[in-house]
């Protein structure tokens, strides 16, 4: 990145950012410590000044950071976003930009609804329950460090920068009552705890909790009633492998009964002023009909009203709410254009882009035969993403990672 910027005329430096992120003991697991760490950002003048005083353009890498012992550690998911948040509060920089793939955060996955609205501006807090209800356009962890520091964060397109993308401060707009986003999270985990002795019992919650806690385990959702509490486990925040919720149900059997459901997905309301809008929500709870609820919750802080219904559900659940629920009024500061309004070619009209396996799909299917499924390789679209990614001038070298797929005739057409 340096020598290409270097290249283009520009007087840039490098610098390591594990010199300046530094993790911090939360009392994770050692496998958390290391793969999804989390570091201190308070202000520090001596680092802004000796990064003002290397060049005028810094150049530093995302991701990563080091321990007190001096080993890099990772971020977690989404850990670039979160290094530059904390960046730019240890720097009390002006304003923090997120430049990536999509031209900021949108009332509901775009990919799977064509009809999702680009959110102009939020709250903090709407952005972080946005984020943290499954949308992927920021990680959660990277809003608290603006948040705390008043530092306006802006998100925009790389290949759209003309795209006003969001932006994200203490603004509120009016403050009336409305839904912003419907969000989904999959492979959700729910751990079902029963016992008909734990109604009026001192004491049970906080064993059961600190088990999850003996085991590294962040609970997200609760939900009680006089025998029966059931959480969510996030796998975000979770290493939810069959070896960890089996050591962690073996530990639970001690205090109840324990039953694990899923994989499950939350569908979540996002908005503000949840409270004052229940009432017109009639409508919409008669989608979860024909689906069973497994838990439900309303945020403490108004901002959301989730359902965890079976994953497989989630999808179709979110497009009706959606429909029913975000509509722009006239001048809305907050929902802008819709997905499909933003990329849809003037000369396309209503068609869309046909991939080449729709029309080879007889083909394959006779190809498959009594097979249940099979790996297909299309060699124009390799011979086309080889050549698009070839072709980039920031990129000096390539190479490819065999064990990554090891079909000889795939690596003949890279090769070649």
């Amino acid at each position: 990145g340096e020598r290409f910027l270097r290249a283009q005329g520009l007087d840039v430096t490098w610098w390591d950012a594990r010199e300046g992120l530094k993790a911090e003991d939360r009392g994770a697991s050692a496998r958390g410590s290391l793969l999804s760490a989390t570091c201190n950002f308070s202000p520090d003048a001596a680092l802004s000044e000796k990064l003002l005083a290397l060049s005028p353009v810094v150049i530093t890498q995302g991701f990563i950071a080091s321990n007190e012992d001096g080993e890099t550690v990772l971020l977690g998911r989404g850990g670039s976003d979160t290094s530059g948040a904390y960046l730019a509060a240890k720097l009390s920089a002006r304003r923090l930009e997120i430049w990536t793939d999509v031209p900021g955060m949108f009332s509901a996955n775009p990919k799977s609804t064509p009809a999702a609205r680009l959110l102009r501006e939020l709250h903090y807090d709407e952005a972080q329950e946005i984020a943290s209800s499954g949308a992927k356009v920021l990680h959660p962890r990277c809003i608290l460090p603006v948040r705390v520091h008043s530092i306006p964060l802006h998100v925009y397109a790389t290949q759209q920068p003309d795209l006003e993308g969001t932006h994200i401060t203490f603004a509120t707009g009016d403050g009336s009552a409305k839904v912003k986003a419907v969000c989904v999270k999959k492979g959700i985990t729910l751990v079902s705890l029963e016992s008909p002795g734990m109604w009026h019992e001192v004491g049970f919650l906080a064993d059961a909790f600190q088990v999850f806690k003996a085991h590294g385990l962040s609970v997200d959702l609760v939900s009680t009633s006089e025998t029966n509490v059931t959480v969510s486990l996030d796998p975000q925040a979770n290493t939810l492998d069959a070896a960890s919720i089996d050591a962690l149900v073996a530990d639970l059997s001690q205090l109840c009964r324990v039953q694990v459901i899923g994989p499950c997905a939350s569908v979540s309301l996002v908005g503000r002023n949840i409270r004052a809008i229940l009432h017109r929500l009639g409508e919409a709870l008669e989608f979860f009909a024909d689906q069973k609820i497994h838990l439900v919750s309303q945020a403490a802080n108004d901002l959301n009203f989730t359902f965890v219904v079976d994953e497989v559900q989630s999808d179709r659940l979110v497009n009706q709410l959606h429909a029913l629920l975000i509509h722009p009024s006239r001048g809305d500061r907050v929902l802008g254009p819709t997905w499909e309004e933003l990329f849809r070619k003037p000369d396309e009209g209503e068609s869309l882009e046909r991939w080449w396996w729709q029309d080879a799909a007889p083909a394959l299917i006779e190809a498959l035969g009594a097979r249940d499924a099979a790996y297909v390789y299309h060699r124009p679209s390799l011979e086309r993403a080889a050549r698009e990614l070839t072709g980039l001038r920031a990129v000096e070298r390539v190479h490819f990672a065999i064990k990554a797929n090891p079909n000889p005739t795939i690596l003949k057409t890279l090769h070649g």
